[in-house]
């Protein structure tokens, strides 16, 4: 019978670590049993069976990071002799008929199911800690007899982390059954429907880092290098594709067009919807009105609904519009499928359930794949205007500022109107500065006269 091995959930995943495990060594398992909850640099997913048998051995424990195509467990007849590679074995990716890897190939094995959640950040809306080491001498339950001392600094998945402070639970207070005594989110629940009261959260601890050599006597130290006193954060998963997909959108030629909206009649408009909407406890957001309005748009410019494809450029027949979510340590962009054919009130009610599943860490993965256009707003924040990073291979992503009261010439009178400023980031490669201004343009008048985008 076959080992089971780190699966690739996700076109970025590199690694993945072990949320929990939900059979137990012994346990007789059906091919769709669901074996483990796997963290990804994007999500938390079910890990299958695809063979029938007993779950023999137990090769990665909660917590643990391991790469693509790496044996995480062993399913038998029972016997205890089927394939039991020991933990020594558990790195080398499993080989296909070709000779290449599971991890080489990127081809996803049955065993992966993508009934996932973005991990929340500190996440996040996918993501994990720093590697955890290995317990050498200390199995779980000897990790869980100590909790780990709130001085100290907690070992625990950004998952994790996340959880504990939804129900202000302070972290250092609890017995961690994970390697080296991490705390997994099987700690989490155990500790919430045992109803135990949460402790209030304590301060945050400075870990330091090692202090530097010594430079010359009388030399100033260099700009930006660590002090004694620093403190150092790990890149949590979602924090290192983040600097990935930054880095490669730092090589596409971009272009940015920024223009000035009236908002009056969205406002306006908005305020009538709400009101009507009242008794049923329905809201729409002004990012609601602008995720309709960009997708009207872009079904009238299929040039901008678009993608930079290498040697050809991709111009797609769905309209699905991601919508930035910030998270604590990132975001995620949830993707509003379809949007050029959803009402108003659809789109808002979707927008706000995937950014309440992405804050508690359970988006499936294909609701943050797909998109063919960006929206982020910061507008909640009070910032005015802002240009947002294009999201390789999409052609543009718009930024939503502020709606802020200024005072404008109208007919040549002085008056106070609310305004927002929308800036336009453009992959120069897929798009020219006229066909890119004339979709903001339109784009613009829709939302000045947002009548036209309920219809």
């Amino acid at each position: 019978m076959p080992e089971v091995f780190m699966p690739r959930l996700s076109d970025t995943m590199t690694e993945g670590a072990i949320a929990q495990w939900l059979k137990a060594e012994g346990d007789t398992v059906a091919r769709g049993d669901v074996l483990a909850e796997i963290e990804t640099d994007k999500a938390v997913m079910d890990l299958e069976a695809y063979e029938s048998g007993v779950l023999e051995k137990i090769l990665v424990q909660p917590g643990e990071n391991v790469a693509i195509g790496a044996a995480i467990a062993v399913i038998g007849a029972g016997s205890g002799s089927s394939g039991g590679s020991d933990a020594g074995d558990a790195a080398a990716a499993p080989e296909t008929a070709g000779g290449a890897s599971q991890a080489d190939t990127g081809q996803e094995p049955p065993a992966a199911r993508a009934d996932a959640s973005a991990e929340d950040a500190e996440p996040a809306a996918a993501p994990k800690g720093e590697d955890a080491p290995k317990a050498e001498a200390e199995t779980p339950a000897d990790a869980s007899q100590a909790p780990a001392s709130s001085g100290s600094k907690v070992k625990a998945t950004p998952l994790v982390r996340s959880l504990a402070r939804s129900h202000g639970i302070d972290l250092g207070t609890v017995h961690g059954t994970g390697p080296g005594g991490r705390i997994i989110r099987a700690d989490l629940e155990q500790l919430l429907t045992a109803g135990k009261p949460a402790a209030q959260p304590a301060a945050a601890a400075s870990v330091p880092t090692a202090p530097e050599p010594q430079s010359a006597p009388g030399a100033a130290a260099p700009v930006g290098a660590p002090q004694e006193d620093d403190e150092r954060v790990p890149l949590s998963q979602i924090r290192k594709v983040t600097a990935r997909r930054l880095t490669e959108a730092a090589l596409v030629p971009v272009f940015q067009l920024t223009t000035v909206l009236d908002a009056s009649r969205l406002t306006e408009v908005r305020r009538n919807i709400n009101t009507s909407l009242a008794d049923s406890g329905v809201k729409v957001s002004v990012n609601d009105l602008v995720v309709r309005a960009v997708a009207v748009a872009l079904a009238a410019h299929p040039e901008v609904n678009a993608s930079f494809g290498g040697d050809a450029i991709l111009r797609h027949k769905h309209v699905n519009v991601g919508v930035a979510v910030a998270l604590e340590d990132g975001l995620v962009v949830p993707v509003i499928k379809d949007a050029d054919r959803k009402s108003i009130t659809a789109i808002g009610a979707e927008v706000k359930d995937l950014a309440a599943r992405a804050r508690a860490g359970r988006l499936k993965l294909d609701e943050m794949t797909g998109g063919t256009f960006s929206v982020s707003n910061l507008g909640m924040f009070g910032i005015d205007a802002f240009t947002a990073v294009i999201n390789p291979p999409e052609a543009a992503i718009l930024a939503v500022g502020a709606t802020v009261d200024e005072p404008v010439v109208v007919d040549g009178q002085v008056q106070v109107r609310p305004r927002t400023r929308l800036t336009l980031t453009v992959d120069h490669r897929v798009l020219d500065g006229a066909a890119a201004a004339a979709f903001l343009r339109d784009l613009t008048n829709l939302l000045t006269e947002p009548l036209r985008i309920l219809v």
